[in-house]
């Protein structure tokens, strides 16, 4: 009898276990799925044809790399196919919220009465859902009361429209990158003890130069590869705010890069090419930074690529810090790779930005 009351006992025991992991994998969500690029847009084709070219203006906006490749490409489906993209990593659905069609009617079913209200009062038209469907995932509503205010809405709020989806993106892309298995901590711990900063370095990073004088690190992946990266650190002490203007900037990148990126022979030095070059301000992890964008070439003109430059000044250090990630990948197209060098650009700490417990976790890998 006491075995038998035994293995009843297990019995349930276990059935209740098996269940409760059932039940709980039930609520954990899947990865969404899907091309970084790509914008599955909810949208009923006529309206889709009408709001066409505002959303390619701002989703489809041209990079040159030097190829022209679109940020994102469009992609737009009928909203009765939605479950079968519901995974999807982007996903808009537009559609003014009077019109009637399948897609507005959609809109008005999942929006409640205050939030109509506020679209009613053109005062609210856009709203983020994170996580709805699929983990990592955005999906992002349009609405205005008519097609007329949603166009002037989807232009006047071009730029946050944008940078929502390249969050989301590069978030993404650094979790794909971020490996703590393959990060090269004694690189970043000599980083932190020498200059009194951090960036995380993956495996296949070498530190190509490292100049204390100069205030200048380099680091290079796949060097002499048909698909280099490059990524390096600059600093100038007891600086000044006024120093962050693209002239300063302009000037400053091609003395580093004129003494520290030449060719193997010496004769030809990387500079900034005219085209393309572009520079705004932006907010780099909380603080204000210029953002520059655009191509580099060799001197001789027989090389040349995209890179990205965020330039900020460090009130806590004094200093004027300056991040830079370029491409040379000749045979291949170049936007998610200079995407990869952002986002570990975006890595970047200064000490005093550390907890106390990792500045001292990441020191002892020195001993």
């Amino acid at each position: 009898m006491k075995h038998t009351f035994i293995k009843k006992y297990f019995t349930s025991a276990m059935f209740v276990i098996v269940l409760l992991i059932f039940l709980s994998s039930c609520n954990v969500q899947k990865e969404a799925v899907g091309k970084e690029d790509v914008i599955y847009v909810v949208a009923d084709s006529l309206e889709f044809y009408d709001l066409e070219a505002d959303l390619l203006s701002v989703f489809g906006k041209v990079i040159y790399t030097p190829q022209a490749e679109n940020l994102f490409n469009l992609k737009r489906i009928s909203v009765t196919k939605l479950d079968k993209y519901k995974r999807k990593k982007n996903i808009l659905i537009v559609a003014p919220l009077n019109s009637g069609s399948y897609t507005s009617k959609y809109i008005n079913s999942i929006l409640d009465s205050t939030v109509k209200n506020l679209v009613e009062e053109d005062s609210e038209y856009v709203f983020n859902k994170h996580n709805l469907w699929a983990k990592d995932q955005l999906v992002m509503i349009l609405t205005s009361p008519n097609m007329k205010e949603l166009k002037a809405n989807i232009l006047k709020g071009s730029e946050n429209l944008l940078y929502q989806f390249q969050n989301i993106s590069n978030k993404r892309l650094f979790n794909e990158l971020y490996n703590p298995r393959y990060e090269r901590k004694k690189i970043e711990a000599k980083f932190l003890k020498e200059y009194g900063w951090i960036i995380y370095v993956q495996a296949d990073y070498v530190p190509a130069i490292d100049k204390p004088k100069d205030n200048f690190v380099w680091l290079r992946r796949a060097p002499n590869s048909s698909m280099e990266r490059w990524i390096f650190v600059h600093w100038i002490d007891n600086a000044s705010p006024s120093f962050l203007n693209p002239d300063s900037i302009y000037k400053e990148r091609n003395r580093v890069t004129k003494k520290f990126y030449q060719t193997a022979d010496g004769k030809a030095y990387v500079q900034i090419a005219d085209s393309y070059l572009t520079s705004k301000e932006v907010n780099f992890e909380g603080k204000y930074a210029i953002i520059t964008q655009g191509l580099w070439r060799t001197s001789d003109h027989q090389m040349g690529g995209p890179f990205v430059n965020y330039t900020f000044y460090d009130a806590a250090t004094k200093r004027i810090y300056m991040l830079d990630g370029s491409i040379f990948a000749p045979k291949y197209y170049k936007k998610k790779l200079i995407q990869q060098v952002d986002v570990t650009l975006h890595s970047f700490k200064t000490k005093k930005e550390m907890s106390k417990d990792k500045v001292e976790d990441l020191l002892d890998e020195l001993d």
